[in-house]
């Protein structure tokens, strides 16, 4: 991969990095938040309905926290493989990661020949 093209693409993480980290620090803030207002919760005054629609809200925050956490990692861990020289190397076969593929796909681990194996499974 040539110099432009990795300036670029850590560019393109260290923002993405910056943009999660600011997402997930959110996230923690209004998680407090919630949980102080659920423990006031009074269940006696909520209806069935109420408490089935509170119920799905706090899940599907937390998937989506999940989510937001996991691509943190996957940047995070990106950064790590430039440092180390070993950005543009599969993780599985040890071949090139194509550079249109990292362009597309920044944080991939695997060439498309191993992610596509992978995914037949």
């Amino acid at each position: 991969m040539d110099h432009e093209t990795e300036k670029m693409l850590r560019t393109f993480l260290e923002s993405e990095r910056a943009r999660l980290d600011a997402e997930v620090e959110q996230i923690e803030i209004e998680g407090h938040e919630a949980l102080s207002e659920a423990s006031g919760e009074n269940n006696y005054r909520d209806h069935m309905a109420d408490q089935g629609s509170a119920t799905f809200s706090r899940e599907l925050d937390m998937t989506l926290e999940e989510n937001v956490r996991e691509a943190l990692v996957a940047v995070r861990n990106a950064l790590e493989r430039m440092d180390a020289g070993s950005y543009d190397v599969c993780e599985r076969c040890g071949g090139p990661i194509g550079e249109e593929r990292l362009k597309a796909m920044p944080t991939a681990t695997m060439c498309i020949t191993c992610k596509a194996a992978e995914e037949s499974r």
